[in-house]
């Protein structure tokens, strides 16, 4: 089990093979019993959480451009667990951003809900590879992209362009891979029908969408990728 990518800082990758091992994670067998521990002071703390699916890191690495990984389905208790060792040798965490980019250049990403692990923190819209992301065998980016900015915004992805290449940002908290997305209004319309979409959800994840319209002005409680991402989509033009 390996991680070799370069840490904070942004590349561009050519091709993508993220592959699910059926075989259970070494660090799910390695704490299982401080995974069930931790699951029972998380859900005393938020009964909300729910111990679905999610997909774990074991190697990831970066070579020519080219992003190989292979990750294994771990229970949502053991994710947290991670979470709170982290960083942790032989495990880590990928997944997607769409950057959402309005007809006037801003960016609109979303504030998460009070009742999520993430309460507060504002990045772009995304979640977790799941098992119904994976075809073949291997991560379906675009249809993970797609499944959670519908989920949580109501905005169809497959209407509007975007750039063909990915680019990957790692850090100590995850490494995620991002393309923008174009999009046809300004970006007051954009967050009007967000807000429109999370008033009509019965359990929505996110409080609401932020604009963010400069790398200068940044709103408060970013996730640790964002203050990288926000610097980079303002100073790269589009491709």
């Amino acid at each position: 089990m390996s991680f070799d990518l370069p840490s904070d800082t942004i590349l561009p990758v050519s091709a993508v093979t993220v592959r699910l091992d059926a075989a259970p994670h070494p660090f799910t067998q390695a704490h299982a019993a401080a995974i069930e521990a931790n699951w029972q002071r998380e859900t005393e703390a938020n009964p909300a959480l729910f111990n679905g699916e999610v997909a774990l890191l074991s190697s990831l690495s970066l070579t020519d451009g080219q992003l190989a990984g292979r990750c294994h389905i771990v229970r949502y208790s053991a994710f947290l667990y991670w979470r709170r060792l982290r960083p942790v040798g032989g495990a880590g965490h990928v997944y997607t951003h769409a950057m959402l980019v309005s007809a006037d250049n801003a960016l609109i990403a979303i504030r998460m809900g009070a009742q999520t692990v993430n309460a507060g923190l504002i990045y772009f819209a995304a979640g977790s590879f799941e098992p119904a992301d994976f075809q073949g065998g291997q991560a379906d980016l675009e249809f993970n992209m797609h499944r959670e900015v519908g989920e949580e915004t109501g905005i169809d992805l497959k209407r509007f362009p975007h750039e063909a290449q990915y680019h990957v940002l790692s850090k100590t908290t995850g490494t995620v891979l991002f393309r923008r997305y174009f999009l046809d209004r300004q970006a007051d319309e954009i967050a009007a029908d967000i807000r429109s979409h999370v008033r009509a959800d019965a359990d929505p994840e996110i409080e609401g969408p932020v604009v963010i319209r400069s790398a200068d002005d940044l709103p408060d409680r970013l996730a640790a990728q964002m203050p990288d991402l926000i610097a980079w989509h303002f100073s790269t033009p589009r491709a």
